[in-house]
C-alpha cells in the first residue's frame, strides 16, 4: 500500500467563502501514482469545512443564506464562545453542520464521484491562513 500527504493552504479574502478544490485533488492523486483507493481531504481548522455538492453558484449562494439564518454572525454577544474574546463561535457551528471531511473512493487513478459531485472547502472564519489535508491512501 501507498500514500501521499498533501496540504493545501487557504486564505479567503471574505469571512464566508466557498472552494472548489476538486482539480487540486485530483492533481494530487495522479501525483501518488495511487490507482484504486481512498482520498481523505480534511479541514484542518475548527472554521472552515470540506464538503461534497454540485458547483452550482445558485446552490452555493443558498448554503450561505441557509448558515447564516442558522447560525448568524451577529448579534456577536449572543454566544458564550465570544464571551473569551472571540468572534466566531458562528463559524464554530457552521463547520459543525458542513463538516469535517470528505472521503472519496480513487478508482482508475481519478476521483470517483456519483453525478454532479465536487470537492468543496467552506471558510466560515476567513481572512486568515488555513489548511486542508488531503491523505491519498491505495494501491
Amino acid at each position: 500500500m501507498k500514500s501521499k500527504t498533501q496540504y493545501l493552504y487557504f486564505n479567503t479574502k471574505t469571512r464566508i467563502a466557498f472552494v472548489n478544490i476538486t482539480d487540486q485533488v485530483q492533481k494530487l492523486i495522479e501525483e501518488s501514482k495511487i490507482k484504486e483507493g481512498i482520498c481523505l481531504v480534511n479541514a484542518m481548522h475548527i472554521t472552515s469545512s470540506v464538503f461534497v455538492n454540485d458547483n452550482e453558484s445558485g446552490l452555493l449562494k443558498d448554503f450561505e443564506k441557509w448558515l447564516e439564518r442558522l447560525a448568524p454572525h451577529s448579534p456577536t454577544n449572543h454566544y458564550q464562545h465570544n464571551n473569551t474574546g472571540e468572534d466566531n463561535a458562528d463559524a464554530h457551528l457552521k463547520r459543525q453542520v458542513m463538516g469535517r471531511e470528505a472521503v472519496v473512493a480513487v478508482t482508475d487513478g481519478k476521483l470517483d464521484f456519483g453525478p454532479w459531485e465536487q470537492i468543496f472547502y467552506g471558510e466560515f472564519d476567513g481572512r486568515r491562513n488555513k489548511r486542508v489535508l488531503v491523505k491519498v491512501i491505495g494501491e
